[in-house]
């Protein structure tokens, strides 16, 4: 499967700032030499720097332009509320741990107003930097009746969200919850993290329209690799 030319793009200017070869303050290619030097589109050059600074990557300034942004292993929290969201929720390599439909009692998360014995497709993946450390642990489960096809999809790069605009899952809302949790033996092992030890769990749920569960999921993260912020601007930061 051929990857998309955004994720192409925004993954070679992720590895470059990870990596340090962009240094904090260094400033980035605009949408224009994006669209000359990579022969895309004004909209993909807009989504690569958008995706970028909504990871906190980098910072986009009005008139000024692109930069990469101090502490660039930065989330926003926000990123993991917004059911439009196209990229993935947390930048960077997965790797398929597993992926099966089994009945939502198994699904390893709550499914609230979901039946125990309905099926639910279940997608378990690691997530790694640039480095190839393992950061994070995520686990999602949707309904089979929303997404009968999406294990067909190209699970490495798949985010839910961009799975239900491009299917016409009219996905409404999202909640995070932040856990406190203690590390069970095989998290810890796949995170190279001591068991027991505390970490958060950022555990999201999606609904739709008509107040249904659309998604259940959960990230373990990293404490020691990982910064998490809010941040919300009023104001467009395309470039002029």
């Amino acid at each position: 499967m051929t990857t998309p030319a955004y994720l192409r793009i925004r993954t070679e200017l992720e590895q470059r700032i990870r990596s340090g070869a962009l240094l904090p303050g260094s400033k980035l290619p605009t949408e224009a030499e994006l669209r000359e030097q990579y022969s895309v589109s004004r909209a993909t050059a807009q989504r690569v720097l958008t995706e970028l600074a909504q990871a906190g990557l980098v910072e986009r300034h009005r008139r000024r332009g692109t930069f990469v942004a101090e502490g660039a292993r930065q989330e926003n929290l926000l990123r993991l509320v917004n059911p439009a969201l196209q990229g993935p929720e947390i930048p960077g390599r997965h790797a398929v741990d597993s992926a099966a439909v089994i009945p939502a009692r198994d699904a390893d998360v709550e499914m609230p107003g979901v039946e125990d014995d309905a099926p639910v497709v279940q997608l378990r993946r690691l997530k790694f930097d640039v480095d190839d450390n393992p950061i994070a642990i995520e686990l999602s489960a949707v309904p089979f009746s929303l997404a009968p096809r999406l294990l067909d999809e190209d699970l490495a790069h798949l985010t839910v969200h961009d799975y239900f605009s491009r299917n016409g899952v009219p996905a409404a809302k999202s909640r995070v919850y932040i856990d406190p949790v203690l590390l069970d033996d095989d998290t810890a092992s796949r995170l190279h993290l001591t068991s027991g030890q505390a970490v958060i769990r950022l555990r999201r749920l999606t609904w739709l329209i008509d107040g249904k569960l659309a998604e259940a999921m959960w990230h373990i993260i990293r404490p020691d690799l990982v910064e998490f912020f809010i941040e919300h601007s009023v104001l467009s930061t395309q470039d002029r």
